[in-house]
């Protein structure tokens, strides 16, 4: 495995929370606190997937996903977000995915597992 995984998340907990648990998986994990940031990040570093917060200060990650889509259109993003109702905003129909935050990440353990598969057959 070892895919590098850019989380962008503004929740310090939540950031720990995650880590832990896709490192348990063997995956790189690198953190983003702001779109800002993973912007500046994705200019210099390769992503196999990314993982999208929509609420966070500043730059939203609505925002975030159109400007990350102009600079690189092949990584998969993955919506995580705690509101379910931006499943229907036309604008994060883009991202690969959408699931909604719980404490239990199995869904979204599965969710990313099921993209990157998806996206190495698409490329091989």
């Amino acid at each position: 495995m070892n895919e590098r995984i850019l989380l962008i998340e503004d929740d310090v907990n939540q950031q720990i929370l995650y880590e832990q648990e896709l490192v348990q998986e063997k995956y790189q994990v690198v953190l983003a606190s702001s779109a800002q940031e993973a912007l500046d990040y994705l200019k210099k570093q390769t992503f196999d997937l990314i993982i999208l917060d929509i609420c966070m200060p500043g730059k939203d990650g609505i925002e975030a996903l159109s400007e990350i889509m102009e600079l690189n259109n092949k990584i998969p993003v993955i919506i995580n977000t705690a509101y379910g109702t931006y499943k229907e905003n036309f604008l994060t129909w883009s991202a690969e995915a959408y699931v909604v935050k719980s404490s239990d990440l199995t869904e979204l353990k599965t969710t990313i597992r099921n993209v990157i598969d998806r996206n190495k057959a698409g490329v091989d």
